[in-house]
């Protein structure tokens, strides 16, 4: 392993190796599919590498750099996206036997954005088919691994992400949310997943499971990574957000009377609340809506907005839907137009009731997973484990959401928290985040050769 891809390389340090001459994009990307071959037998998180493409957009940056013409700080920085998300001249294969190998015509609307800002589109990273499921082993590609146990699962949907960026393969990975997506494998991988807000980054370009819920995030080592990356996509992270008197609500009852989380994870996040009251947050307890509301409201909707997605498919070829996605999808079958008409006038509701909650508090903080990851090859656990969360009600709402690592539990796995911010406040999230990061020493770094 070398200093260009150690997992503690942030994107700072990477523009000051840039900026001092000790490092340039070309090598960098030389380097970083190096540790791609080298781990990505076991972890299984790209399912397309574009080695000439990234290699001359490298060099290209490599130009820019010494002629004094970086274009920011993602100038020159290795970054994979999902593959529900179109890259010109790559397939966007949705991780499914269904969708064609032709390369995209254009970039999805977010790849133009890190183009421009200089990056390096490595490649394609795995998801759950068509973002919606689970780990399947009945497609052509296998599911990604977790880099801190490799017979663990990453989280999904975006499941190369969170395995990439936690290995210290890519520094940034992009993603999509829609019950949670970038925040499961954030989570389960122990990295820094954003969910902006709804629509804050476009979703043009991205292959679709559930219109009103989708959302494009982000998935990066550190706090520090996350704002660089956010800003360089145009999101709104400007300006001091002090941790110092910043009054957070703390939502224990998603995790102790609406659905049971672990005794480590519970443990967990009354640690980070402690840590925050002690960087001077002023720690409450409010109360939201019960969970299940939200999470009864993202699944009608996600059930009927993705059955229409895959209708045609679903009625004529069923059987080249891996066995789980079918199982997901078809139950949207049964989503009448009454209970997804109803599911958005309480959708309504319940975004008013997270929006009033703001009029008290600054930024909430939750459960995100209600326990850590478990065995991959264990369906059953899975399939148990799975919707034990704490995400969907900012799919529901749109508010902007992060989660994060918040210790390790007894078998080595990371544990986690989440937090959620008001509309245009994805500042907040990311002091807090940083606040905490801090109070745990860093970031969490898996202990991958």
């Amino acid at each position: 392993m070398t200093a260009a891809t150690s997992p503690s390389l942030s994107i700072a340090e990477i523009g000051r190796a840039f900026s001092n001459g000790t490092l340039n994009s070309a090598s960098l990307v030389d380097a970083t599919f190096a540790r791609i071959d080298a781990l990505d037998a076991r972890l299984c998180a790209f399912v397309h590498l574009d080695r000439e493409g990234a290699r001359a957009a490298a060099e290209a940056s490599t130009a820019r750099q010494a002629a004094g013409r970086a274009r920011g700080p993602l100038d020159g920085v290795p970054v994979a996206i999902k593959d529900v998300i179109d890259v010109a001249g790559m397939p966007t294969r949705c991780h499914s036997r269904l969708m064609p190998d032709t390369p995209a015509p254009r970039d999805a609307a977010v790849v133009t954005r890190l183009r421009a800002a200089g990056a390096v589109i490595l490649g394609k990273l795995a998801t759950h088919e068509f973002a919606i499921g689970g780990p399947a082993f009945d497609l052509p590609m296998p599911p990604a691994r977790n880099p801190w146990n490799s017979d663990h699962h990453p989280g999904g949907s975006s499941s190369g992400a969170g395995s990439a960026v936690a290995a210290g393969m890519v520094p940034l990975a992009i993603g999509t949310d829609t019950a949670g997506s970038v925040r499961n494998p954030a989570s389960a991988c122990g990295v820094v997943g954003l969910k902006p807000a709804y629509d804050v980054l476009s979703r043009d370009g991205v292959f679709p499971l559930a219109w009103s819920l989708d959302h494009v995030g982000l998935l990066t080592r550190s706090v520090a990574d996350m704002a660089t990356a956010a800003a360089s996509l145009g999101i709104d992270v400007t300006g001091e957000a002090a941790v110092d008197g910043l009054r957070i609500g703390y939502v224990r009852h998603f995790h102790t009377r609406d659905m049971a989380a672990t005794a480590d994870v519970a443990a967990a996040l009354d640690k980070v609340a402690t840590g925050l009251a002690e960087a001077g947050a002023m720690v409450s307890e409010v109360e939201l809506p019960p969970l299940g509301d939200f999470a009864l409201i993202n699944r009608v909707i996600l059930q009927g907005e993705g059955f229409a997605v895959h209708a045609a498919d679903l009625r004529t070829r069923p059987e080249a839907f891996s066995a789980l996605t079918r199982k997901a999808l078809l139950a949207g079958a049964f989503t009448s137009a009454e209970m997804l008409l109803a599911a958005y006038r309480h959708k309504r509701r319940l975004t008013a009731a997270v929006e009033a909650s703001f009029a008290s508090v600054d930024v909430l903080l939750t459960a995100s997973s209600m326990e850590p990851a478990c065995r991959i090859d264990d369906a059953a656990e899975i399939a148990r484990s799975y919707m034990l969360h704490a995400r969907a009600p900012f799919n529901v709402t749109g508010h902007p959401a992060l989660a994060m690592g918040a210790g390790l539990s007894a078998n080595g796995m990371p544990l986690s928290v989440q937090f959620a911010a008001p509309f245009g406040e994805e500042r907040r999230l990311l002091a807090v985040a940083g606040a905490w990061e801090r109070a745990m020493g860093g970031p969490m770094t898996p202990p991958i050769a």
